[in-house]
């Protein structure tokens, strides 16, 4: 017998608060015994993992230019030759040194959150363009009650972002620049903006 299309509602979403931190980086508020390490935390790669070793680092900006302190991110990204660590990648092994996720909660002090991975490769676009190199960001804080969906791309490139089939479906060409990170050394800074002038590009997944 079927069931009813009532049967299962959606449940009403909740701002984060203090519980996430509690529940998913148990160690970082002092709750040990639990895990070994937080789930998601150190770099994202092994000792013999390939391609080019980076820092990604930033701050989480509500609308009135302060970092948040208490935000959790989660990464999820290519390796350096743009296959997924993932059952439904299809083109081929990804690095097995290589996770592709990782989780961090900014720093209590400073607000400040800081990802080890690896320069992702170019991946393709469902219609097979490639999609310029880049690393999706999800984000979970006070006031937020669904968590916000963005990308990171890298300002050294150039040519890849210029053809890059999602970044061309951006009406407002002003606020491509709020995806963009830029490097200094082997760090990337990415700062999200939730609100206000510089406020970053979400999207709707």
């Amino acid at each position: 017998m079927p069931q009813a299309l009532n049967l299962m509602k959606e449940s009403p979403s909740q701002t984060a608060g203090p519980y996430v931190h509690i529940g998913c980086t148990p160690n970082l508020m002092g709750i040990g015994g639990i895990y070994d390490t937080d789930l998601g935390s150190g770099p994202l790669y092994g000792e013999k993992a390939k391609g080019e070793r980076i820092t990604v680092a930033g701050k989480i900006i509500d609308g009135s230019g302060t970092p948040l302190k208490d935000a959790l991110i989660e990464i999820w990204q290519a390796d350096a030759a743009g296959l997924y660590n993932s059952p439904s990648e299809t083109r081929g092994s990804a690095d097995p040194a290589f996770s592709g996720w990782a989780r961090c909660a900014t720093d209590l002090e400073t607000g400040q959150y800081t990802f080890r991975t690896i320069k992702p490769g170019r991946v393709p676009f469902p219609d097979g363009r490639p999609q310029a190199p880049h690393i999706t960001f999800w984000i979970v804080a006070r006031g937020i009650n669904i968590g916000l969906h963005t990308r990171l791309y890298f300002g050294d490139e150039e040519a890849a972002n210029a053809e890059d089939p999602v970044l061309a479906r951006i009406e407002h060409k002003v606020r491509v620049p709020t995806l963009i990170a830029h490097r200094d050394g082997d760090t990337y800074t990415f700062d999200v903006h939730l609100q206000g002038e510089h406020e970053t590009v979400f999207f709707d997944i």
